[in-house]
């Protein structure tokens, strides 16, 4: 039986660090939103929205604010993701009470997201600057052609965040994307709002420029397309289907998109892994955010040798589990963070209960711990016709499943239209990697759950299928925000018949010289 926490029955968030917050917002032209804690149902603030006025003054400082920006040498922003760095770890205190607060997650949980933002503050402070440097190229001529390639950011660069991870998806898709040169607008959902307005706070306190990462707020069937209509790239995470939306959006425009959409990640158990350590990373897999992780598991296939095993040791995990919301490090789970996120979990369990699925574990209703809260759930007996067979519940519920082979596993695995994230479990970790190549996701981490790759801030992430288009992380997540300019230097001769040469014999000429630089391998 899962245990549990009481929430605080009190508003975590003193109103002496709310409110200078909301005045940092491009906002207050539309009538102001009720937010509250999920965990307790209590009112954080009354949400400042912002007009059609409010999001043209934001993009217009944005914009003035990034022409001396793109002149600033890259040393002089990389300083500034380096203080800031140190400023979110050192003032983790307060983002975590923050983000704790706005989305009813765990501590634990809430630290990730710290995590994230360090890791990708430290990386793209380290590469910016030889990501961004001028490439000498080899020229049609060599010695006669000089090649310079140039970066040049984008301009305003919209950051579309969602509620789960408020801070890490804020603030590490707008890094590079400031880092590169441009300015940033970002619109983060209104539940979370204050996570990315202490992040602008604790930026400039670091040494951005006023104006230069702006926030505008509202919901985004109301702004959103005005903030696309205005951006000269979008950067956006969230549901499949407002991604086609915003790709469609953005096509019209001929600007670039990068989208980070829906998952059913699946978790691959084959029959030499152990079992065991499978288990108890699976839990933290399964249930990381209540679940509402686009990289979390969703779908699990064990290998019918390792299956009983594997099945009392992950019960035993899940049931191990402190559900709660407090503010420290005392819960493992927190709660769900909207009614209708609650709505979907209990009806995609019901659906499958009504039609033959088996609750192993959880499948209730916790209200009272608090509005949202619902216990992690694992199913089984789970089979095409259920709704939570296909589709992303985004919520505490995992259903496993038992394969005979390591071709039934990747089968079924793949029988989907996601492609964001997977595992795969084996002692050995050549044949976890040949079974990982082979499973259509655009992440797979072997012998862990999904930070492994996600923390891999070097390399992409991203997803295949309707999980998405575009990078984040690694040398894309940066190279994205620019366009590149090539500047040819032609010196000493044209390219062409030199005084006094016919064309046939430059002709000769060229397939002459074209086959020496083919024999001598140059490019």
């Amino acid at each position: 039986m899962t245990t549990a926490q009481r929430p605080a029955d009190t508003v975590a968030l003193p109103q002496d660090l709310v409110r200078p917050l909301l005045h940092r917002a491009a906002a207050g032209g539309a009538p102001s939103v009720e937010v509250f804690a999920p965990a307790t149902g209590h009112k954080i603030a009354d949400l400042p929205q912002s007009s059609i006025a409010d999001i043209d003054a934001a993009f217009g400082r944005a914009r003035q604010a990034q022409q001396e920006w793109a002149r600033t040498p890259v040393r002089t922003r990389v300083a500034v993701l380096r203080r800031f760095h140190d400023i979110v770890l050192a003032e983790q205190g307060t983002i975590l009470d923050i983000v704790q607060t706005e989305t009813g997650k765990s501590r634990p949980h809430a630290f990730d997201e710290v995590g994230d933002v360090a890791v990708n503050s430290r990386y793209y402070a380290a590469v910016a600057g030889r990501l961004l440097a001028t490439r000498r190229p080899r020229g049609v001529l060599p010695a006669l052609t000089r090649v310079d390639v140039r970066h040049r950011p984008k301009g305003v660069v919209a950051v579309i965040s969602p509620w789960n991870y408020p801070l890490a998806l804020a603030v590490s898709d707008a890094l590079p994307a400031l880092v590169a040169g441009n300015a940033v607008v970002g619109r983060p959902d209104n539940q979370t709002a204050l996570t990315a307005l202490w992040a602008v706070h604790a930026a400039e306190r670091a040494g951005l420029p006023t104006g230069l990462w702006q926030i505008v707020l509202g919901r985004g069937r109301e702004i959103g397309g005005e903030v696309i209509a205005r951006a000269d790239y979008v950067d956006y995470t969230g549901s499949s289907a407002t991604g086609r939306t915003i790709a469609k959006q953005a096509g019209e425009r001929l600007i670039g998109y990068s989208l980070e959409l829906g998952g059913k990640n699946p978790l691959l158990v084959l029959g030499d892994a152990d079992a065991s350590a499978a288990a108890k990373t699976a839990v933290r897999a399964s249930f990381a955010s209540a679940g509402q992780l686009c990289e979390s598991m969703e779908r699990i296939y064990v290998h019918e040798a390792v299956y009983d095993e594997f099945i009392t040791e992950f019960i035993a995990g899940v049931e191990a589990l402190t559900l709660g919301a407090d503010l420290a490090f005392t819960s493992d789970m927190g709660s769900l963070t909207f009614p209708r996120q609650l709505d979907t979990v209990r009806a995609h369990v019901d659906d499958a209960v009504a039609k033959g699925a088996k609750v192993l574990t959880g499948g209730k209703h916790r209200p009272d711990l608090g509005p949202y809260f619902y216990e992690p759930t694992v199913l089984t007996d789970v089979r095409p016709g259920m709704t939570v067979y296909r589709e992303e519940t985004f919520g505490p519920v995992v259903s496993v499943y038992k394969v005979s082979s390591d071709e039934d596993a990747i089968e079924q695995a793949n029988d989907t239209a996601y492609g964001l994230n997977a595992s795969v479990w084996s002692r050995s970790g050549s044949r976890g990697r040949a079974v990982a190549a082979r499973v259509n996701a655009g992440s797979v981490n072997v012998n862990e759950g999904f930070i492994a790759a996600w923390g891999s801030a070097d390399a992409p992430s991203g997803g295949l299928g309707i999980s998405g288009t575009g990078r984040r992380h690694g040398p894309e997540g940066l190279l994205k925000y620019v366009d590149t300019q090539t500047i040819a230097t032609q010196r000493v001769l044209p390219i062409g018949p030199l005084p006094g040469m016919s064309e046939a014999t430059w002709a000769k000429t060229m397939t002459l010289y074209f086959g020496v630089m083919k024999r001598l391998r140059q490019k």
